[in-house]
């Protein structure tokens, strides 16, 4: 089994807690963006990241002087959004990160595919950002097929807790052999189910350190998550997707 999940966009640098075990997979193509977003003016840079003057002023800053091979801090305790703060890594147990290294990924506009321990820094760019790159017209062509191929090559079963943004650099290009399963939190209010979207995120982060403290690897052993206040729904549930649902109040 793999997990794959989203990055956030507010990063921070720990060289202290654990120790880097690699680099990306997909340096290369990561250097590629890199090299190429180093030759846009600060203008341009801002549009394509579609922030306000202060992150512009600090993401161009850390562009301008980035390494992309020292003072490199483990993937998984370089984002700080609600779903990292609910996985909550820095407090792991070693079995847990042993988990996590094996089956936890998380996509990456800049980086491509991570592994928990992968050394990054912080960036900027999400992988809807509209940046061409080598003849491709945005970050979904650049990547193509090689983050599905690459799971394929490590498992037969990817668990989806990504947002759409980021699955759908995935999901159209896995072989049909390889079983794909979206997991979606929502309410039941009047009789409609409604995803909001921090407790989205919240309930993602959960169930990453759910699945890692219970070492879970097959599809049926996901229906017992039950934190949060959700439940899984055998009828709202298909062979695709598992519905947690938390009911009227």
């Amino acid at each position: 089994m793999r997990i794959i999940i989203s990055p956030a966009k507010k990063m921070n640098v720990d060289t202290d807690s654990f120790a880097v075990q690699n680099l990306p997979q997909f340096l290369p193509e990561t250097e590629r963006l890199c090299a190429t977003m180093q030759t846009m003016s600060d203008k341009e840079l801002q549009s394509l990241w579609k922030c306000n003057d202060a992150l512009a002023k600090l993401n161009v800053e850390r562009l301008r002087t980035m390494n992309l091979h020292n003072r490199l801090t483990p993937a998984i305790l370089a984002y700080e959004g609600i779903q990292y703060r609910y996985m909550a890594p820095g407090v792991f147990e070693d079995g847990h990160l042993d988990y996590a290294q094996e089956h936890l990924r998380m996509l990456s506009g800049f980086y491509g595919l991570l592994r928990p321990f992968d050394g990054v820094t912080p960036y900027r760019l999400e992988m809807q950002a509209k940046l061409s790159v080598d003849g491709c017209k945005d970050l979904y062509a650049f990547w193509g097929g090689k983050l599905a191929k690459q799971l394929a090559t490590e498992t037969n079963f990817v668990l989806n807790l990504a947002s759409k943004e980021y699955s759908r650099a995935v999901e159209p290009h896995l072989p049909p052999a390889v079983q794909f399963l979206t997991c979606t939190f929502g309410e039941r209010k009047d009789g409609k189910i409604i995803e909001k979207g921090t407790m989205c995120k919240m309930a993602r982060g959960q169930m990453v350190r759910w699945l890692a403290e219970h070492a879970v690897t097959v599809p049926e052993e996901i229906k017992k998550f039950d934190e949060l206040g959700y439940r899984f729904s055998e009828t709202d549930s298909t062979d695709r997707q598992y519905s947690f649902i938390k009911e009227d109040a």
